[in-house]
Formats: structure tokens, sequence, C-alpha cells
């Protein structure tokens, strides 16, 4: 996964506990890990020495997460922050507690009720684990792949003690109608990628923390499959992103066509209230109209790709999401198209959080003369 690197590249120290040796290594392999320890009390050695010394440095420790964070918390390792990346909204993809890698497919397809109880279980112990951080003074927050909602289901009752991180961190940006906004080179050359970071610098020269993170991804994060880049751009920033890119295909600047999309998890095209819509300001949370409505806006706009996705990363019957990618290929009808789909798939993020009573909302949508359909008090 890509914690490792996201805290590094913060300069911060993280220890990532993983159940498989063999994704322990692959991450190394494709640098978005630095190093793999030997056993807990090695791993314990090396991130503390590494913040002692204030030396950004990423830790990977094969183990089980139910037993290794108990286990911190008994011996009272300073932690600061603690979070998760896991695959728990299928029970049958937690490795309980006790259970063999080599075990945890033929297990879960002979016995998947009893598998079941036990993966709940060690989530119990997991997110114990993690309140009890809380309890410390540690920053928790869940990533929001239905482990707190699994522990409650294993019977624990302060499972929601500690908030998703859209709630805690990132609703103010979706407010801006700022999420994730990615590109991929259909020429498979990565100059073209770094064409794109130059343009995108230039194009946003005061954004620092945007800058910050072009120069670094360019430096440390390795492709995989088409050269791609993603960035947070928010309300009228993407529509300005993409007139550069179709000017740089047009002009021959990058060498083939560019395909503009984003990730599901988006400011207006989601409905997850386990992750994006949690704790939504209305009580909102699970409408699903907005991934519909997205979706038909986007196709009406002309993108060239439109999508529903059912589970997101937390389970199906959890979530909707609408997606959608559009063409850049240098013609003035891409051009067009381009300023529809990425003025209105972001504006639906900023009309939904201003339906919802949110004020930031409010005022980037009067800044960007977008007309809230209910206009709140």
């Amino acid at each position: 996964r890509t914690q490792p690197l996201a805290v590094t590249m913060n300069g911060g120290v993280a220890l990532v506990v993983e159940a498989d040796p063999a994704r322990a290594r692959r991450r190394v392999d494709t640098r978005y890990l630095d190093e793999v320890a030997d056993d807990l009390d090695d791993a314990v050695h090396r991130v503390l020495a590494a913040r002692r010394e204030r030396r950004p440095l990423s830790v990977g420790l094969v183990g089980n997460a139910a037993e290794v964070l108990p286990e911190l918390l008994r011996r009272g390792v300073d932690v600061d922050i603690v979070t998760d990346q896991t695959s728990a909204h299928d029970p049958l993809s937690y490795l309980p507690a006790g259970v063999a890698l080599e075990e945890w497919t033929d297990y879960a397809r002979a016995k998947p009720d009893e598998f079941t109880d036990r993966a709940r279980a060690s989530m119990t112990e997991h997110v114990a684990a993690m309140v009890g951080f809380l309890d410390a003074g540690a920053e928790v927050f869940d990533y929001g792949n239905s482990l707190r909602g699994e522990a409650r289901l294993g019977g624990y009752e302060r499972a929601f003690d500690f908030p998703g991180f859209v709630p805690a961190y990132i609703r103010p940006l979706f407010c801006e109608g700022r999420g994730p906004f990615r590109w991929a080179a259909l020429s498979g050359d990565p100059a073209d990628i770094a064409r794109t970071d130059r343009a995108v610098l230039d194009l946003f020269p005061d954004n620092e923390p945007l800058a910050r993170w072009l120069r670094l991804a360019g430096e440390r994060v390795a492709f995989q499959g088409l050269p791609a880049r993603i960035c947070w751009l928010g309300q009228g920033e993407r529509a300005e992103a993409g007139a550069l890119f179709n000017d740089l295909v047009a002009t021959g600047e990058v060498s083939a066509p560019l395909v503009l999309g984003r990730d599901h998890l988006d400011t207006g095209s989601v409905a997850s209230p386990y992750r994006e819509t949690e704790g939504m300001l209305d009580g909102s949370d699970a409408i699903a109209d907005w991934p519909l409505l997205n979706a038909l806006v986007n196709t009406a706009s002309g993108a060239t790709w439109v999508s529903l996705h059912h589970g997101g990363g937390v389970g199906m019957g959890r979530s909707l999401h609408a997606g959608q990618v559009t063409v850049a290929d240098g013609t003035e009808l891409a051009g067009r198209k381009l300023e529809r789909v990425l003025t209105n798939d972001p504006a639906t993020g900023v009309l939904r959080h201003a339906d919802a009573g949110y004020a930031r909302a409010v005022e980037v949508a009067d800044q960007a003369s977008l007309r809230v359909p209910v206009p709140r008090d």
C-alpha cells in the first residue's frame, strides 16, 4: 500500500504491519517501503532510532495487526499516529490471529462462518488496541475499509470512538470541490508525465503543497502500468488543467493523448456512510442520489467513459461511486468536453456539501457562480 511512502514523503517514521511477506518484499522492490525488519523488537528499535534522529523511514513488519498492535500498546511504545489500511469489508479477506498465511484460502473456503467469527474476533482486538492508543493520547483514525463496523459486529462497543479519515480531515477539501484528480499517458512514455508535471507546476505556482507533492512524486513514485500521476485539485482548477493538457497534446509537447479522470474517492460522486459521507452535517450519509446524479451529469457533459461502482473498498451494499474519464486528444471537441466535465464533475461535490449545510461549500458555490439547488438559510 501507499501509506509508508506517504509518511516518509512528509518527513515521518512509519511501522507498517503486513501479513504476507511477499507483499512486503514487493513494496520494497517498488520503493513504497524502505525496509523490512526481522522481528518486532528489531522493528521497534529501527523506528524509534529514526525518530530520535529525525530521519524519515518506513519499516515493514511481517505479522498480524491483531497481535502486533496490542503488544505495542502493552509495551507502552510511544506512538503519535495510528491508522489502518485493512481489507476488513469482507471478513474472509482478513487473516485471523492464529491462522497461518498458507492456511488462509482453504480455511476461508471450507469453513466461511467459522472463519468470519474468528476474523471479527481479531478485528475486535485490532480496534480495541487502536482505541487504547487513542486513550493514551495518539491521533487515531480509520482508513474506511469497514474495520470499525466489523469490530462492532464482533461485539466491541467502542469501535466508533475514533473517526474515519474523511470526516476527520478531508471534508473541508470536499467542500471546495477538491479531490484526487488523475491522468495517464496513453503513449506509455514517462517523459509525457514529466512534461505534465512541469505544466501543472507552472499553472499553479503558488500552491506549495501541490508543488512539493509533484516534485517528490517525480523522484520517488514508481510507475505501475501506464505512466500516470494524481494530485488534489479543486473546483475550477481541474478545468484549467484539462485545457492545458489538451493544448499539450495539440502542440505535440506530449507524444500521445492523455486520459483524465479521478479516484472513486471524490467530493461529489460517492455515497459511502463508512468513509466519504460518514457523519454528514445533515445526516445524509447513506443517501445515494448524488452518485447517480454525478454519473448522469458527466454523461451529459461528454465524458468518454462513465461508470457506477458498487462496494468501493467498504463492501457490497455499503457504498455507491460514480467514475468518469475523459480523453484529451488535442482536438477542439475534446477541449469543449473537458471544460464541461471537469467543471461539472467537482461542482456536484460543492453542491452536495452546500446542500448538506456546509458553509465553506456555500462560499465556493458563490465564488464559482454555481446555483445551489435548495438554498440554505
